[in-house]
């Protein structure tokens, strides 16, 4: 395993937040849902880019088979699976052709997932969790990576899909954009062939044997048992196995952030893993975010107040080495709070607010450096210093 790997996990997070307006989350999400071999659920109105999302990442991982389908009601296991095979059909064997379909890619996509018909919905099931495909005789082994889903709606309670539900164990509700700054952008922007960073399949395993060797430290489980135990209080009872899933989503979110050991602030994926209706996301939320926001508080608290001392005693020292100083103190200071917010998106919103002090502080510093006064006490203290060695 080389840094070069990690560089280019690194380049396709960029890459595809420059590219998706407000999809930080999602992106985030689907690379962990890759790492961790999981699968992951989108839930939105139609043109918020579930599709796109997942069809960019089938061309960044190359040498990949991707599947793609829209399911209707009247999807048949054919479009699916692949189409019976006639010749072996002859012989009186009942065997699908599964050349280009879902049980031979490594990706797949499927949109509408809610809308598979019975037909198609106990095979599907095994698939995505035992990803095993029953076709004439024993099973076999598929090479799913990942199932990528995706609905303009919640399945409801009496179409007997909860066990279709329950095997994504990433769900991400999708909003419409909703910064204006970040719309107009996306109005803007053009349709271009850009060159986006890649990997191959080789580099995808092995940064999944990667994250499998990341390490979970005590702290973490202590942490997920008060976040077990506040769920329990709330009548939520995510299963033992969603618990223990969520293990490798911890690991493969820390080798997101390029770490190498999960700390207590990655819980803050569970928010979108440990419930189980749409009523209880935000308990969950407020639940989680209580247990594992504590380093971002404690962060942002340290920050504000190295930024308040900074910025107050310009106003009290008036030497030039100290203004020079300040700013780049803040500078520093701005580059932490990017930083954080890169590593926590959840708490955008808050280190944003932050940041926006921190950068109004700082051009005021910049301000007060430029105003004459400023100036001549400069030049004073060169006719000074110039005096001095003339003597």
């Amino acid at each position: 395993m080389t840094s070069s790997n990690f560089k280019k996990l690194a380049e396709i997070r960029h890459a595809l937040n420059v590219k998706f307006y407000e999809r930080e989350q999602e992106i985030e999400g689907i690379l962990v849902a890759l790492l961790s071999r999981q699968h992951m659920l989108m839930i939105g109105p139609p043109g918020t880019a579930k599709s796109a999302l997942s069809v960019e990442l089938s061309k960044i991982i190359t040498g990949t088979e991707y599947f793609q389908w829209l399911l209707t009601r009247f999807s048949t296991p054919e479009e699916v699976f692949g189409p019976l095979s006639l010749k072996d059909l002859e012989q009186g064997v009942y065997k699908r052709n599964t050349a280009t379909k879902m049980p031979e890619a490594h990706l797949v996509f499927l949109d509408e997932v809610f809308k598979a018909n019975s037909a198609i919905l106990n095979s599907l099931l095994t698939l995505i969790n035992e990803r095993l495909f029953y076709n004439s005789g024993p099973p076999t082994r598929v090479p799913i990576i990942s199932v990528i889903g995706a609905s303009n709606e919640y399945p409801e309670e009496d179409e007997n899909l909860e066990a279709l539900f329950d095997r994504f164990i990433l769900r991400f509700e999708v909003k419409r954009i909703e910064e204006e700054a970040n719309f107009i952008s996306m109005m803007k922007a053009t349709e271009k062939n850009e060159l986006m960073p890649s990997m191959t399949m080789e580099e995808l395993l092995q940064l999944q044997k990667l994250a499998e060797q990341v390490e979970i430290p005590d702290v973490v489980y202590e942490a997920l048992i008060k976040i077990r135990h506040g769920l329990k209080d709330e009548g939520i009872r995510p299963s033992d196995r969603r618990f223990k899933q969520s293990l490798s989503l911890l690991q493969a979110k820390a080798l997101v952030n390029q770490r190498q050991i999960v700390v207590v602030e990655d819980l803050s994926i569970l928010e979108h893993v440990l419930w189980e209706t749409v009523d209880q996301i935000e308990t969950v939320s407020n639940i989680i975010s209580n247990h594992t926001y504590t380093f971002v508080n404690k962060a942002l608290y340290a920050i504000q107040n190295e930024a308040n001392e900074v910025y107050y005693s310009v106003l009290h020292d008036d030497s030039t080495a100290y203004g020079m100083e300040a700013s780049q103190k803040m500078k520093i200071l701005v580059a932490d709070l990017n930083n954080l917010k890169n590593n926590n998106q959840a708490r955008k919103a808050d280190i944003d607010a932050l940041l926006d002090k921190v950068n109004v502080m700082q051009h005021e510093i910049l301000n007060r450096m430029l105003e004459p006064w400023y100036f001549d006490a400069i030049n004073e203290k060169k006719e000074s210093t110039s005096s001095f060695f003339k003597m």
